[in-house]
């Protein structure tokens, strides 16, 4: 049964939605009409979104479902550079609690994400009880002084942050965060972890016009994946799901005044 639904009074016959169709569902019967090719959908939408007299709908994407758009909204070349380069990650943030209501309309936006195939899939865990956020760290610390003591190969990178954990009793981990989301997917996705980056790089980009700042828990989500015991137990996620990445959030304490530079470009043409 085709998932498409045409309207043959409105349709005009461009065929703009078989082009841009990814996975070559869509086809140009000879009468000029959309229809179904017989091909795998990845229900991305973008035959319902593109078709410029709203006559195609489908069963997974359907026209109701669509924001109209009087034109596509584009910044500026400088406003869009700025913006992207005043993006910092935040390590240092008020005591001041996120509302959800914040955290809801970010994850919201970082589902909108593009993902590989149109897999989506990823899940999130949200943490704002301070206890659980020092035990997460705690645990997370302990994970990495086990990984000095055996020589592990990161163990170089761990220890200054370690000794300084230990010597100050510092969050060097969360960074006394309000607010901690976990990303998490089944442990059979094989673009779990890729579409966490892309979905949670949606939300590090909106987090800052909510008042937001962000920062990637690294070493959180590598002790996750490392299978570390006592950090899974205090996480308590499904066993059927694992954590793919994880950002604090939080409202800065301080702000940025001028704009970082990175290393030179490096780009060869063929």
């Amino acid at each position: 049964m085709s998932l498409l639904t045409v309207d043959r009074e409105k349709c005009i016959g461009c065929g703009i939605c078989a082009e841009v169709c990814p996975k070559n569902y869509i086809e140009i019967t000879k009468e000029g009409i959309p229809a179904d090719a017989g091909l795998a959908c990845i229900t991305c939408g973008h035959c319902v979104a593109i078709c410029p007299q709203a006559a195609l709908d489908h069963a997974h994407a359907p026209l109701k479902g669509q924001v109209l758009l009087d034109k596509t909204p584009v910044l500026n070349a400088e406003t869009a550079e700025s913006f992207l380069r005043a993006r910092r990650s935040i390590r240092v943030y008020k005591e001041e609690a996120v509302p959800k209501s914040k955290i809801l309309k970010m994850l919201d936006i970082a589902r909108l994400a593009p993902t590989g195939n149109n897999t989506q899939g990823v899940q999130y865990l949200v943490i704002d009880n301070k206890d659980t956020l020092q035990t997460i760290t705690q645990a997370t610390v302990a994970w990495m002084d086990e990984a000095i003591t055996q020589g592990e190969p990161l163990a170089a990178y761990f220890t200054d942050l370690v000794e300084y954990y230990h010597k100050t009793g510092r969050d060097v981990i969360l960074r006394n965060a309000p607010c901690f989301i976990l990303a998490l997917t089944e442990k059979s996705f094989t673009r779990g972890r890729d579409n966490t980056h892309f979905s949670l790089a949606y939300a590090e980009l909106f987090a800052p016009s909510l008042a937001l700042g962000t920062c990637w828990a690294g070493l959180v989500e590598a002790c996750a994946r490392s299978g570390y015991q006592p950090l899974l137990k205090v996480l308590d996620i499904p066993e059927e799901l694992m954590v793919t990445g994880g950002i604090m959030v939080g409202y800065p304490k301080y702000s940025y005044k001028r704009l970082v530079d990175r290393s030179p470009l490096t780009v060869t043409w063929r």
